[in-house]
């Protein structure tokens, strides 16, 4: 009874306007103070909100700004080459996109952090400097894979202007036409690994129809030959390097 009565009379000093006015009061959840520089500080209750919404964007930043499509769509496509139904599962592609991914993006995220974190952090810039300057590194990396036909796609679907050079595209369209180069990309290098194992599939559907065994899967006979030739060229050293390598590639 006590703790029940300790409840209700909690809920009602927040629920009742007389109550709670003290309370309330002291809780400036919309506090902005000019910094001096000419910028603007918010009360931490603010920034605290603004940091719980930006990670619940952080999957599609993860998407939209990083290497992590192309490297799922390729993983992804080359699991279905093989033929192999989900194996490796979902869980183990998605962990091996991220870590590749953390590796590729390796050197902008330390950019990000020299130039836009360890600033903030220690108090030498204004919020909004330290989100352009973060956003500076993942724009180069951007511009640096993404195809000048698919900037200007976007730049003649958004009804804006030309711009004068790629490093002047504004970020709401670098950011579609990003992903969709990264998909080009992926694709393109799907094809080429789709390619072996689409031959073997055709040499063993030609053998087993010239034995007159066509009631018989060709799948079933060329899944071990390719997972053979998978391994005896050491298929996952290759595929990961040369992901790793496209990045990189002026």
């Amino acid at each position: 009874m006590i703790r029940a009565g300790s409840g209700l009379g909690l809920l009602l000093l927040l629920l009742w306007p007389d109550a709670g006015h003290a309370a309330a009061g002291a809780i400036d959840a919309l506090t902005v103070t000019p910094d001096g520089q000419g910028g603007q500080k918010y009360t931490v209750t603010l920034q605290i909100l603004a940091l719980m919404t930006a990670l619940s964007l952080l999957p599609a930043l993860l998407l939209g700004m990083t290497s992590f499509t192309r490297i799922m769509v390729v993983l992804a496509i080359l699991r279905q080459a093989l033929g192999t139904g989900q194996t490796p599962n979902n869980q183990v592609l998605m962990a091996l996109s991220l870590f590749l991914t953390l590796f590729t993006m390796g050197p902008v995220f330390d950019r990000v952090n020299e130039q836009a974190l360890q600033p903030y952090l220690k108090e030498e810039i204004a919020d909004s400097v330290a989100l352009e300057r973060a956003l500076q590194p993942f724009r180069q990396f951007m511009l640096k894979q993404t195809r000048e036909a698919d900037l200007e796609l976007f730049l003649r679907i958004s009804g804006k202007p030309p711009v004068e050079s790629p490093e002047a595209t504004p970020f709401a369209v670098l950011a579609p036409a990003f992903l969709t180069s990264e998909l080009k990309t992926a694709f393109q290098i799907g094809f080429l690994l789709f390619l072996p194992f689409l031959i073997i599939d055709l040499v063993v559907a030609t053998v087993l129809m010239s034995m007159g065994m066509m009631m018989l899967s060709p799948m079933v006979i060329s899944l071990p030959f390719k997972l053979m030739l998978f391994v005896l060229v050491d298929g996952w050293s290759l595929v990961m390097e040369t992901l790793a390598a496209s990045f990189f590639l002026e």
